[in-house]
């Protein structure tokens, strides 16, 4: 059964602004999903869990195609204090390490396991293009990724299918836009420290097509989920302002950002030079439906 390109699909994280949108893709194609939900399950396809505290039941899985975990802390709140940083991490690992010991327990019988990650696994600024085999890098959004990223691979075993997805910021009004929309209807808006800093992006609806492609094709190992067309933070805060006819022009330093937000948070998602490149996505013959950040700016910003 879990080899049907019908069969059930689980997903867990189901909440969030991607798990959403990857719900309910599958299910306008007629795919049975089930949602792991940390609360009393009120629907039919929902199974209620509780990460960290009680073992999943491989059952759970049995049968399915695949199981998608989403689960984490956003990276959206600020200041990254001790406290918090300790939410971002263990809201990834313990209920990865929860959907990994499921799977192993089942054995070749498992559904491939597709594990959220992130581009904050590779280290900023050397220049090159940054692929899945490129080294991981020495910050706290590094450290974090390989930490999940390990818990899922080992977690389920050698001889299970593992894919981690490193996936960029989505561009979209709940995504990376959020704290720019505000700024750039004010018409403040601007360069965030140079502004020439390669920003890894990805539309929502290539995410969500992404995901389902790897399980579609079979991948395994890191995939990077980015956008295909380098753009800088310029690029993407420009093409912003032009959607919505507001300026672009009010530069905020880098020990500004730091000051605001804290240098992890802000060398991390803002200030980081990211060339990633989607080299086993585009190597497997996945097509983007919003290749060059100005699609997907304007498929997430209406006029």
């Amino acid at each position: 059964m879990a080899d049907r390109p019908d069969a059930r699909i689980v997903v867990a994280g189901a909440s969030g602004l991607i798990g959403r949108a990857l719900v309910a893709a599958l299910r306008a194609d007629g795919v049975a999903v089930s949602r792991l939900v940390r609360r009393p399950a009120q629907a039919a396809d929902e199974i209620a869990w509780d990460p960290g505290r009680e073992p999943l039941h491989p059952d759970v899985l049995a049968g399915a195609r695949a199981v998608v975990g989403l689960n984490g802390a956003t990276l959206g709140r600020f200041p990254w204090t001790k406290r918090y940083q300790h939410e971002l991490v263990w809201s990834r690992i313990a209920p990865t390490q929860a959907l990994a010991a499921a799977v192993r327990r089942l054995g070749e019988d498992a559904p491939t396991f597709v594990s959220a990650s992130a581009v904050g696994y590779y280290p900023s600024g050397r220049g090159t293009e940054l692929t899945e085999d490129a080294p991981r890098g020495e910050s706290f959004l590094a450290d974090l990724c390989g930490e999940w990223e390990a818990a899922a691979q080992r977690g389920a075993g050698e001889r299970a299918r593992v894919a981690v997805l490193r996936t960029a910021p989505v561009v979209h009004a709940e995504g990376v836009l959020k704290p720019l929309l505000l700024l750039t209807r004010l018409g403040v808006s601007g360069p965030l420290g140079r502004g020439t800093q390669v920003w890894p992006w990805i539309s929502l609806d290539d995410e969500v097509r992404a995901i389902r492609h790897v399980i579609d094709a079979g991948l395994t190992g890191p995939v990077n989920l980015t956008g295909p067309e380098r753009a800088t933070a310029n690029d993407l805060g420009f093409a912003l302002a032009r959607r919505m006819n507001r300026p672009y022009l009010v530069r905020v330093p880098a020990w500004a950002l730091r000051a605001a937000l804290g240098r992890d948070a802000a060398d991390g998602l803002l200030l980081g030079d990211l060339p990633v490149v989607p080299r086993a996505l585009s190597a497997s013959g996945f097509v983007f439906s919003h290749p060059t950040v100005e699609d997907a700016v304007a498929a997430a910003v209406p006029v």
